[in-house]
């Protein structure tokens, strides 16, 4: 600065042409240059402060020592003002001159203050008070303030270093805004379709995108300002369609790789380039995915997030945060939605399975016991995909998956454990609910698939004991449809595995419960299912649909595990206990039409039973060569034996019925004139209570009360059935007698206990 005041002094003694020219124009030009370094340094600053993010030490040092250079620039400045105002009391003449040729020169001071607004109106005053000795003042209104003052070019404002612009796609800070048009996005869709697309039209279009996210973002707090400013829908849906449609084509050629290529991306020459921005995109990308609720728009995203699954691989971190969400739509989302995420989270997963496999079985488990927890027509699909799906997802690697699903099964272990041991209502509840009973369909479906493979095999034994011992944990006919949900999972393995595994007695022997052999109390026209249930309350166990829905599916069960069996060579002797067992049932029978249905499964299993007896003549080998056993029985399977034809007919038929008792079930009330049960008195008059309300449940200690059954409205004439006593001792008499026939069932103290299926915590898990 020193220069400046060398050049005041000696200004006396230079002609008039050197001085115009003289040094205060150049300090003009430092000081903007000074100024707009010193603007920029502060905004970074700013940004740094409001978005969280460091500032390295060397950034730091740089701001302070360019807003020092700014403060002694400001001193050499004010001196060489006061040099130029004592100019007009050295030499007036040549202050004129300069006042009338070159009156921005005198003004320049006004460019480098820093200070507040209200400081600067003060010194704008003082300055016109001393730039006018002659005190003629211009008080035209016409004259605006560009006119009064130097306005510096636009391009100075900013004043820019290349060590500002660096590279990386994170520490670019823009200075100003630029409002994205519809003729801007189709000059960038035009550049994203060169081949030669440069990288720097990419981060223009990312930019956008993310300014696009930032325009419907709640929390503007975590956004960082961009360079471009998205305004209206159709810029928004332009944008987004921009990216989806042509960024992923463009990094591939930028990074010179074809769509079906996997090669890794982090080890292509150019990978450096597109790392940043392209991780501001995916982030951008898996954040639109979570403020979406529309399933048309979320399924355009999950499919574009499926193209980007391989660029996925080189972020680890990102990649968890990805599945994360897309495991959350896996398990909660509408049926389309659940396919898309679990497409993206098995490709994901497949590029990188040695760093992500752990993490998504365990998610993807976890998420399944969190929403298995209630079933209903409505949850049994995604129920079921769920299964399905976290079936594919384990059999990946079954060296990996043996770790978590041994785990996971001794866990259950440990629930069982706990109720025999304890045998508390907790203990029972954490057994005897639908969490417990998915949990067993999933490893028998994951153990079923994985059958001709050696790794998981050591599993199927102690899932077997452990489904076998929750059927005898509590032996009641209320517990009649889990009994049947873990019979369907052991049928379901042993037709898979091959493995011998006695189940004909658990559904057998439902047939000699004391419960299902009472003669219903209860007439209901509603079907009952056990689709959805495992537990039955005491109304139900009275009324008829809980007897018909039990020969149903005992008739079904025994058919199942037969028709897969039919072909075996030991048939013939393992289905004498059934056949007893079931012919002790048809002789104590009162209903035709169980008698019917268990007469015909009677029938179609001896049939089978000869014709296996009538292939067993034949044969030359002899009973250990397991080859030659094999080989035959996959013969007479695929010959067709006379059960499993009858099984495949009796299953189309029975589906048929199922979808139309759903169908009806509704308006089953109405389709049929369902009698009305009325209490009376002696007069033919309803009970009343004190209030003068109808008791619909009086008292029965009354020997003088009747039931009466009105079957129309219209009937007139009321027939009386008898005496309460003589009731009572026909009914005890026919209960001795059916007793006498019936084999009672293991029925202890558990069966009047209070329901135990409520809902369980996910730590339990």
């Amino acid at each position: 600065m020193k220069p400046v005041k060398k050049e005041s002094t000696l200004i006396n003694s230079k002609p008039l042409s050197s001085i115009k020219k003289a040094k205060p124009v150049k300090l003009l030009k430092i000081v903007k240059g000074v100024k707009g370094r010193v603007e920029k340094t502060k905004l970074a600053l700013q940004n740094a402060d409001t978005t969280g993010k460091k500032v390295s030490k060397k950034k730091k040092q740089s701001a302070y020592k360019v807003m020092k250079t700014q403060k002694n620039v400001n001193k050499s400045s004010k001196s060489h003002k006061n040099d130029l105002e004592n100019l007009k009391d050295i030499d007036p003449e040549f202050y004129d001159f300069l006042k009338q040729n070159d009156k921005k020169l005198l003004d320049f001071n006004l460019f480098d203050s820093d200070e507040s607004e209200d400081d600067n109106e003060s010194n704008k005053a003082t300055l016109k008070s001393k730039t006018n000795p002659t005190g003629y003042e211009n008080n035209s209104d016409e004259e605006t303030d560009e006119g009064k003052y130097h306005t510096p070019n636009k391009e100075l404002e900013v004043a820019s270093d290349e060590s500002d612009y660096e590279n990386d796609y994170e520490d670019s800070v823009p200075g100003s805004t630029e409002k994205v048009t519809l003729n801007l996005l189709r000059q960038w869709q035009i550049e994203l379709e060169k081949e030669n697309v440069s990288v720097e039209i990419v981060r223009k279009v990312i930019q956008a995108f993310s300014s696009a996210l930032a325009s419907i973002s709640a929390d503007e707090r975590n956004i960082q300002p961009t360079q471009y400013k998205v305004v209206g829908s159709a810029i928004f849906n332009g944008v987004v369609q921009l990216c989806v449609l042509h960024i992923q084509p463009a990094i591939l050629r930028i990074l010179g790789l074809s769509v079906r290529s996997t090669a890794p991306l982090h080890k292509t020459k150019k990978w450096a380039k597109v790392r940043g921005c392209l991780r501001y995109y995916l982030t951008d990308l898996i954040r639109l995915v979570e403020q979406v609720s529309s399933t048309n728009i979320l399924s355009v995203l999950l499919k574009h997030l499926h193209q980007m699954a391989g660029m996925i691989a080189s972020y680890t971190t990102l990649g968890k945060i990805i599945l994360k969400r897309l495991i959350v739509l896996w398990s909660t989302g509408d049926e389309t939605i659940r396919v898309l995420a679990f497409l993206c989270i098995l490709k994901i997963t497949r590029n990188q399975q040695d760093s992500m496999l752990h993490h998504v079985l365990k998610a993807m488990y976890l998420s399944y016991v969190r929403n298995s927890k209630f079933v209903s027509p409505n949850t049994l699909p995604s129920i079921n995909f769920m299964r399905r799906s976290l079936v594919e997802i384990f059999a990946l690697d079954l060296n990996t998956s043996y770790q978590h699903a041994f785990l996971y099964i001794r866990q259950l272990a440990i629930h069982l454990r706990n109720a025999v041991i304890l045998k508390k209502k907790d203990s029972f509840q954490a057994v005897y609910n639908w969490q417990f009973v998915n949990s067993l369909r999933l490893w028998a479906d994951l153990l079923g698939a994985t059958t001709n493979k050696p790794q998981l095999q050591p599993l199927i034994y102690p899932l077997v004991t452990i489904t076998l011992g929750v059927i005898r944990l509590i032996p009641t006919a209320q517990y009649f449809p889990l009994r049947f949900h873990c019979v369907k999972i052991l049928i379901a393995l042993a037709r898979e595995t091959r493995i011998f595994i006695p189940i004909l007695p658990l559904v057998i022997e439902v047939l000699r419960s004391n419960t299902f052999n009472r003669k219903h109390t209860v007439a209901s026209m509603r079907p009952l299912q056990f689709t959805c249930i495992l537990r039955l309350n005491k109304g139900q166990l009275s009324e008829n649909g809980f007897r018909d829905e039990v020969i149903e599916q005992v008739n079904g069960l025994t058919l199942e595990y037969l028709a897969h069996e039919s072909a075996s060579l030991a048939f013939s002797d393992l289905v004498v206990p059934t056949v007893l067992s079931l012919k002790s049932y048809l002789k104590a029978c009162r209903n035709a039409n169980y008698s019917r249905k268990i007469k015909q499964l009677l029938d179609k299993i001896q049939e089978n039973a000869r014709f296996i007896d009538q292939e067993r003549r034949k044969i030359t080998f002899s009973l250990n060569e397991i080859a030659q056993v094999q080989s035959w029985e996959s013969k007479v399977y695929n010959k067709g034996t006379p059960l499993a034809i009858y099984y495949e007919s009796w299953l189309k038929t029975h589906e048929t019925k199922k979808r139309r008792q759903a169908a009806q079930i509704d308006n089953i009330n109405i389709d049929y004139n369902i009698p009305s049960i009325k209490r009376l008195n002696k007069d033919g008059v309803k009970i009343t209570n004190e209030n003068g309300e109808v008791e619909l449940f009086p008292s029965e200690s009354e020997e003088d009360e009747q039931l009466l059954i009105g079957i129309n409205k219209d009937t007139k004439g009321i027939k009386k059935k008898g005496s309460r006593k003589s009731k009572l001792e026909n009914g005890i008499q026919k209960q001795k007698k059916e007793q006498e026939t019936a084999v009672p069932l293991e029925e202890s103290e558990h069966e009047e206990m209070v329901d135990i299926v409520k809902e369980l915590d996910i730590e339990d898990w």
